[in-house]
């Protein structure tokens, strides 16, 4: 992947957003904002100033699923993140790219890369 992506990080532990942060930065990529719950996310995703995003499930109990369905409709592609101990997707999400937590590059890299994909 050599195109530089604007990301929207949607993370609501900001030590695990700056480590996600400092990823996509050594990876050439944009952050374009870190959201750390629903409302927030929403709001960035109706400005849709990115190319691609990293939801986390689980926002201080608040489920991501609205956010993932708004980014669905505006069809711009993004990455469900889990540290575990979550329920599955629900259906209609998934096909969508997921990641485990921790990060590491290794992982995020060809997530993004499946996501941008599409």
């Amino acid at each position: 992947m050599s195109a530089t992506r604007s990301i929207l990080i949607v993370e609501d532990e900001p030590l695990i957003a700056m480590m996600l942060e400092d990823f996509l930065l050594s990876l050439g990529h944009e952050v374009r904002a870190t959201c750390e719950s629903v409302g927030e996310a929403l709001t960035a995703v109706q400005n849709a100033d990115f190319d691609v995003a990293i939801l986390d499930v689980n926002l201080k109990g608040e489920s991501v699923w609205p956010v993932a369905a708004e980014l669905r409709d505006r069809e711009i592609p993004f990455i469900i993140a889990s540290g575990g101990h979550v329920d599955p997707p629900p259906a209609e999400f998934r096909d969508v790219p997921m990641i485990d937590k921790p990060y590491t590059i290794d992982r995020v890299t060809p997530a993004l890369e499946a996501a941008l994909a599409g």
